[in-house]
């Protein structure tokens, strides 16, 4: 995968193995975690005594001056050596080139002009777009946009002849599938050989590298994202992985083929795939691209965060989950896949599970040998724009 890989920007990822051990003060307890052994030997020689599980101390004065660190009635836990929160740091990912994106972006959103997230992180990171809302909400949109985007009205025919994949017709929203489809038509129509389609709930995005995830306010790995794609013959979806889904204490590869995409993705536009289905049409449109033998491919390496579903107005959590849960579009997807996906109840709610294993021997097709590195530029600084140590 390395190989593969090569050209890309940096992508190093170990496996961190916390220590956990407690300290005793008396009948107080305090959690204290550590890098390494090394680190717990040299608490273990300043302790009254070590019995592979606690450190046992005499007083909390003595805990504070083996710790070297402030000790109050309401810590909980440390580390030793000292490790500084970095929520007072702010850092992040700017581009040292001006590299930027090839591909036309688009924003699906609805119902949230005035908080759409998206469009601001997007914005941030100097990446122009264009945001695909309903007639009847394009005004308000247009009042609210920020410099990078441009409003597009959403043709009445893409929603009429949208494939929804039940009998209920119009009695209720269609979902976001419909402005779907126009986004491949329109950068179709424009030449271009792919599309980014986002929802409008991505508040981030993100490079994860070194065991370390920062914010990106640069073009530079959304740019990365497409070269690496157009390596690939046979890659018609691929995507950005969240934020919350990739573990930065994880070995993790830089890529994992043959997934859901959610959220954010990358889409071919001659591939032929059309968006169908009210609920769950991104998981709908990854298993019948990997059914027919493609690959998807979702980037650990470069992220994007999305807010937790039914915790943002406006989109799907207005038309349809509070009013009726998850369960009919977790249903939807069990009927129309029945050989891999399946309902289940996980984390107090409704939930598809779809089994990707039988995907596994769809194989990547290489194109074209791809060029030098290109010079995207990623510099990772603080909050004052100095690079970090």
């Amino acid at each position: 995968m390395s190989d593969i890989w090569s050209g890309m920007p940096e992508f190093k990822m170990d496996k961190i193995i916390e220590i956990k051990r407690i300290a005793r003060i008396g009948a107080r307890s305090i959690y204290v975690r550590f890098r390494n052994i090394d680190d717990l030997n040299a608490l273990k020689d300043q302790c009254l005594y070590y019995n592979a599980k606690e450190f046992f101390f005499l007083s909390l004065d003595d805990f504070t001056k083996a710790s070297k660190q402030k000790i109050t009635e309401k810590t909980k836990s440390i580390w030793f050596p000292y490790k500084p929160h970095r929520s007072g740091v702010k850092m992040r990912y700017i581009s040292t080139s001006n590299i930027s994106n090839r591909y036309p972006v688009y924003v699906v959103s609805k119902n949230r002009w005035n908080n759409g997230l998206t469009t601001k992180a997007l914005h941030s990171m100097g990446v122009p777009h264009f945001i695909v809302v309903e007639k009847s909400q394009f005004d308000a949109y247009q009042r609210c946009a920020n410099a990078s985007a441009i409003i597009i009205e959403l043709p009445q025919s893409y929603i009429d002849e949208y494939e929804t994949c039940d009998n209920l017709g119009d009695a209720k929203s269609k979902g976001p599938g419909a402005a779907r489809n126009f986004c491949i038509d329109h950068s179709f129509n424009k030449g271009a050989k792919r599309h980014w389609v986002m929802d409008d709930n991505l508040d981030a995005f993100h490079y994860l590298n070194r065991n370390m995830k920062a914010e990106v306010e640069c073009a530079a790995t959304i740019a990365a994202a497409e070269d690496f794609i157009d390596r690939f013959l046979n890659i018609p979806v691929a995507g950005l992985n969240y934020y919350s889904f990739a573990k930065a204490k994880d070995a993790l590869p830089p890529y994992v083929l043959n997934t859901r995409i959610y959220s954010c993705l990358l889409i071919e536009n001659a591939s032929g795939y059309r968006w169908r289905g009210r609920y769950n049409e991104d998981t709908d449109l990854s298993l019948r691209v990997l059914k027919d033998g493609f690959c998807t491919l979702q980037f650990n390496a470069f992220l994007c965060g999305k807010v937790t579903t039914q915790r943002m107005k406006g989109g799907n959590t207005d038309d349809f989950y509070s009013q009726e849960g998850t369960l009919p579009k977790s249903q939807m997807l069990a009927d129309l896949h029945p050989d891999v996906a399946s309902v289940v109840w996980r984390f107090n709610r409704w939930h598809h599970h779809v089994d990707y294993s039988k995907f596994k021997k769809n194989k990547l097709k290489i194109g074209l040998p791809h060029s030098e590195s290109k010079n995207y530029g990623l510099t990772l600084v603080t909050s004052k724009q100095e690079p970090y140590p």
